[in-house]
């Protein structure tokens, strides 16, 4: 029997998600709806009573204290109300109607088959075109939902059995139109060379590939999966680049060769020493193409996908801290102006939040640090970049599967969501791909990951496997694919858990559905590991052995459908040559007037965008869980001013910590994509430098998202921002340890394409000795001295100071490594003997906008004096001191009584003491002239910080 469970608030209290979804149908400028009254609707297959029904309402489903209930309720909705109901598409995960199937298990009771969804009950006169657009624009995503209206809900059914047929693609004799149109229609983005390279391979062997054998060459072959651009060659001017990223990143690396670096590039995730018994590992990925067809979704995924790759690393790291960076279209972009097949960029903002929110938080992992930029260029085509830190012991830093092992997968169960992902994240967006690749999109359910990640490390201690690895792109293609790649395997496709029946056997195999990874396990461990995870309601199953062939091998029911060549799969792949061309941008130098006052150009700057505070996002994050915060997201007096980077203690007990961060400026590559680059390590270190660090053990990560590679100008941008990434590095002696790129960023509508800015971000991991010693921005005493440590040069370019007035302009900010290490290394040096009281780094908004933030997140009033700032001679103008961004500066608060040990400390960099914590609520500074220049009271400085995503 099917029975139909409603759950609402109770009719006499407020339905604040109802009154959400009303005040973004008021953005539509639909402004006739009065009340919106959202209901959770259970639709569960089982035999059992109405009181047994009721019984699961009350006891599971509906909170008594809030929440009311109705079973089998069909009634049509009130005269004036429009229903609308929301359901997951068939095949979609749906984690709630997993968990509902679980409790009613635990009651005693049988229920097969469970769908969950939302009703959406709307007040007032509104026509049938009304409510299309409310659907389509805020209720449900195309990709993965389904809408119903006029109270109807969807029929129940089955998907079909799977009748296998073994298939061969008939690519022997195949044109090349024919294999290019073979590699499109399969959605396998290979390119014609490698196309190519497939059918002289099988010619050799006399026969056509498989199906499941050319998905898995896709698959492993992919941009996403083995950065074939990177480690590719690149005319650049004449001269041949071999493996841009060898010769760039990993130089860097290799050359410095840190003692402390212990596991690079290698691995799922990079490793540095940490204490006498622990490493941390560090990871960042990107969710770009998901998360712009299924916000949520996409943004849930990869933060559950980067949690499992410290747990993949080694024999497993335990997932200690989140970082998430975005990159969004405006949000207050008309909706008309939205390109055909893309989300409203506040509907992106809206659903990545809440993804990364809900996967993070329900895992029980801190998210503390974090940045989000906005560009119109990103509208098409977001950014959603994700990281996770681990703790693992030094024991557990290796790996290495033997033959005989045991092919195990644990977690999560099979199906259809995440088809394609790996190569639908190597090739550009476009106006139809919601519809063509809504397959690619994963759905989370962190439960089951949480379980499963608490199994897993007891496992690693236990010593029940020798080797570990993410089920992540490429799903069980990769992961048994890279694990087995000196051995060998065989695996049996039809012991793979499934969500549901009907999937073939290359579905099975590519399948990126989530919170699963995979393991070799000793032959005569499998009895022990599999009791343990039955034991924690965790499944586990044996698929296959490590073969010691180098071969891949798959069967589905006793039926061969692959007999691959290990060498072929992973060293088979013809090299990708680019062509890179890099011309400078000119652009006009905007003509402005100097000005009496700048207050009012600095309260629009502090309401910009990309200044503005993110406390809305904040605050969803719990950033205390686990218990190791030491230094959080936001600090101040109100606990709402912009800290600069986040500090952990890993191990309670001990003040050793570590410190991440981040530094990111895409605007930048308007003007030079190299000094982009620069500045992003710039940002990212000194953020670690402004709350106590040192540059003594960083070590840095790099995530590259840039357009289409094909077009040379993207990849002669490219090539630049690698070398700053080596020139940098190198200077200040921060490793690389980790990276990821993406590429092919850009979104398609008929002939026009969209491409994101240039756009690098620089994660920083950084061991702190002493966490007692860190130091937050927020002004704390009045009296105390206010200094400026580094050199302000005439750097407006790309600023948002010329951003006020339309302008980019050429002088990008630029980085001297040799001045900024001596800047870093002695603002070290006196945070380290306790002589600073408050600091905050110059980035966005220069000097005015960084001790703004530290005046108003101390409520303290401050006045500065523009006139001692260290700067080079052509700095000549007020504005220009006030604004310029440029790199390895600070805003510092010394005690008076500390003064001389200070300035001693610092030596002979450039520093002057400009100003003082004031008594009173009045930001002040006096320009070159001896007049005032801005004299705001912080208040109104904060609330113009505070006021655009007070949402």
């Amino acid at each position: 029997m099917r029975w139909t469970m409603v759950v609402s608030p109770r009719s006499e209290m407020a339905d604040p998600i109802g009154q959400g979804v009303k005040a973004s149908i008021l953005d539509l400028g639909i402004d006739r709806v009065e009340d919106v009254r959202v209901s959770y609707v259970y639709l569960v297959e089982g035999n059992f009573s109405a009181a047994d029904a009721e019984r699961i309402c009350r006891e599971v489903l509906a909170d008594p204290v809030t929440e009311e209930y109705r079973c089998n309720d069909a009634a049509a909705p009130p005269k004036g109300w429009h229903a609308v109901h929301v359901f997951p598409k068939p095949g979609v995960m749906d984690p709630v109607a997993l968990t509902t199937l679980k409790a009613i298990s635990d009651m005693g009771l049988k229920a097969s088959e469970a769908k969950t969804g939302k009703r959406y009950l709307i007040k007032g006169r509104l026509a049938q075109s009304d409510l299309d657009a409310i659907a389509d624009e805020i209720l449900h995503n195309e990709a993965i939902e389904e809408v119903h209206f006029h109270g109807e809900l969807p029929e129940a059914g089955h998907p079909p059995k799977y009748r296998f047929e073994r298939i061969e693609v008939p690519i022997l004799d195949a044109s090349n139109p024919e294999l290019e149109k073979i590699s499109e229609r399969g959605q396998l983005s290979l390119n014609l060379a490698e196309m190519k390279t497939i059918q002289a391979h099988y010619k050799k062997m006399g026969r056509n590939p498989t199906d499941v054998e050319l998905e898995t060459l896709a698959q492993t072959w992919s941009e996403h999966c083995v950065h074939k651009t990177l480690r590719g060659l690149i005319n650049c001017d004449g001269k041949k680049i071999d493996n841009l990223l060898k010769s760039t990143v990993m130089r860097a690396t290799k050359e410095l060769n840190k003692p402390w670096c212990v596991s690079v590039f290698k691995d799922n995730a990079g490793i540095i020493r940490f204490d006498e018994t622990y490493d941390v590992c560090f990871k960042v990925e990107t969710h770009n193409h998901p998360s712009a067809i299924e916000p949520y979704g996409g943004a849930a995924t990869g933060t559950g996908g980067v949690i499992r790759d410290p747990l993949g690393t080694g024999m497993g790291a335990k997932p200690i801290l989140c970082t998430d960076i975005f990159c969004f279209g405006p949000p207050d972009l008309p909706h008309a102006d939205v390109p055909p097949g893309a989300l409203h960029p506040k509907r992106v903002f809206r659903g990545v939040v809440a993804g990364v929110r809900d996967y993070g938080n329900r895992m029980g992992i801190p998210t503390a640090n974090g940045a989000i930029y906005f560009d119109e260029r990103y509208i098409g085509n977001p950014l959603v970049y994700c990281g996770n830190l681990g703790l693992i012991p030094h024991d557990k830093a290796h790996k290495e599967p033997k033959k005989g092992d045991l092919v195990v997968v644990v977690g999560g169960r099979t199906g259809r969501d995440g088809i394609h992902g790996a190569t639908f994240s190597s090739v550009e967006l476009h106006e139809e791909s919601e519809v063509m690749s809504s397959g690619a999109v994963q759905i989370g359910n962190p439960i089951t990951e949480k379980k499963m990640v608490d199994t897993l490390l007891q496992a690693r201690d236990r010593g029940l496997y020798h080797c570990i690895t993410d089920c992540g792109a490429g799903g069980l293609s990769s992961a048994v694919g890279e694990m087995g790649e000196e051995l060998g395997a065989e695996v049996d496709l039809e012991k793979v858990p499934l969500k549901y029946e009907g999937l073939s056997y290359t579905e099975i195999w590519i399948s990126e559905a989530q919170e699963r990874m995979v393991l070799a396990v000793p032959s005569e461990k499998e009895r022990e590991i599999l009791a343990l995870f039955a034991a924690e309601d965790v499944e586990a199953t044996t698929i296959g052995r490590f073969t010691g062939t180098g071969r891949l091998v798959l069967r589905y029911e006793g039926n061969e459908v692959a007999d691959m060549d290990m060498e072929f799969l992973h060293d088979g792949l013809p090299r990708l040559e680019r062509k890179a061309v890099w011309q400078p941008q000119k652009f006009m130098e905007p003509k402005i007037r100097k000005k009496k006052n700048y207050g009012g150009d600095l309260k629009k700057i502090l309401s910009a965008w990309n200044v503005c505070s993110k406390e809305w996002v904040i605050r969803q994050y719990d950033h205390e869980v686990q218990g190791a915060s030491v230094l959080k997201p936001l600090v101040g007096v109100m606990n709402d001013g912009p800290g600069d980077a986040c500090i952990i203690r890993p191990v309670l007990g001990s003040n050793r910590g570590v410190i991440v961060s981040c530094g990111m400026n895409p605007k930048y590559s308007d003007i030079d994509p190299y000094h982009m680059a620069a500045s992003a390590i710039d940002e990212a270190v000194r953020q670690v430098i402004a709350v106590g660090g040192s540059l003594g053990q960083t070590a840095i990560l790099d995530n590259f998202c840039w357009g289409n590679t094909n077009k040379p100008d993207r990849v002669g941008g490219l090539v630049r921002a690698a070398q700053a990434c080596y020139d940098v590095a190198v200077a200040y002696g921060t490793p690389f340890i980790s990276g990821k790129d993406s590429l092919n960023n850009e979104f398609r509508v008929g002939d026009k394409t969209t491409a994101i800015p240039g756009t690098l971000l620089i994660s920083a991991v950084a061991v702190m000795p002493d966490v007692t010693k860190a130091v937050s921005m927020d002004a704390k005493e009045p009296g105390n001295l206010i200094y400026v440590v580094g050199l302000t040069k005439n750097e407006l370019g790309a600023s948002h100071y010329f951003e006020l007035y339309r302008s980019i302009g050429n002088d990008v900010p630029k980085v001297d490594a040799h001045l900024g290490k001596r800047v870093f290394d002695g603002l070290a040096r006196a945070t380290g003997r306790r002589l600073v009281r408050s600091c905050h780094d110059c980035s966005e908004g220069g000097i005015a906008v960084a001790a703004a933030e530290m005046a108003f997140a101390g409520g303290r009033g401050m006045k500065l004096s523009l006139s001692p700032v260290p700067r080079t001679d052509d700095v000549m103008r007020d504005d220009q001191i006030l604004f310029s961004e440029s790199n390895s500066r600070f805003i510092v608060e010394v005690k008076p009584k500390d003064k001389e040990k200070f300035e001693k400390t610092l030596g002979d960099i450039p520093f002057a003491q400009i100003g003082e914590v004031t008594k009173g609520d009045i930001f002040e500074a006096v320009g070159l002239g001896k007049k005032p220049v801005i004299r705001e009271k912080i208040a109104d400085l904060k609330e113009s910080w505070q006021a655009p995503l007070r949402w």
